[in-house]
């Protein structure tokens, strides 16, 4: 008998609405392929860095400070995730990691042998300047992965013309 497809999904989530959508998509195969689903929050820490070069973080203590308030709301945000009715059922495991987000997400999928990451296309910064030269997440997922790589978009909202019958 084949291996089959997928025995490992990891889903890397920002707790945005696009990362969400992912997680849910994710779920949904998980529970098809009956595979384990990793749940990876990355606390970015070049964020941090730029928050303390301009000044918005006081002393360096206070990065310490931030990246404990981070990792708690990581860890807040992760347990809202598992404990969601669609989540039963799936077996779960979360990760939590700090770093540039595109590098901690291709390590992850070497060292715990990912066959699938799911991620959403964009997530809740926006890095105009830093996409604009070199790409985003999702994209730098895609290009260093090493497994196949779903990105989900937020589905479209339904238009209002669709709930109101009989009109053309």
């Amino acid at each position: 008998m084949a291996d089959p497809f997928c025995t490992r999904i990891l889903v890397p989530v920002d707790f945005s609405a696009c990362s969400e959508e992912a997680f849910r998509i994710a779920l949904t195969l998980a529970r098809t392929f009956q595979a384990e689903l990793l749940l990876l929050h990355v606390i970015d820490t070049s964020a941090l860095a730029a928050f303390n070069r301009l000044g918005l973080l006081a002393v360096p203590s206070d990065a310490q400070a931030q990246k404990r308030r981070l990792r708690h709301h990581a860890r807040l945000n992760t347990r809202r995730l598992l404990d969601s009715e669609p989540a039963k059922g799936v077996k779960i495991t979360r990760l939590l990691a700090e770093g540039v987000p595109f590098v901690e997400i291709a390590k992850m999928v070497r060292v715990e042998k990912v066959n699938l990451v799911v991620l959403g296309s964009y997530g809740g910064r926006s890095d105009t300047l830093e996409k604009i030269f070199f790409g985003s997440t999702a994209e730098r997922v895609v290009r260093t992965a090493g497994c196949p790589v779903l990105t989900v978009p937020l589905p479209p909202k339904p238009s209002r013309s669709s709930f109101v019958k009989g009109e053309t």
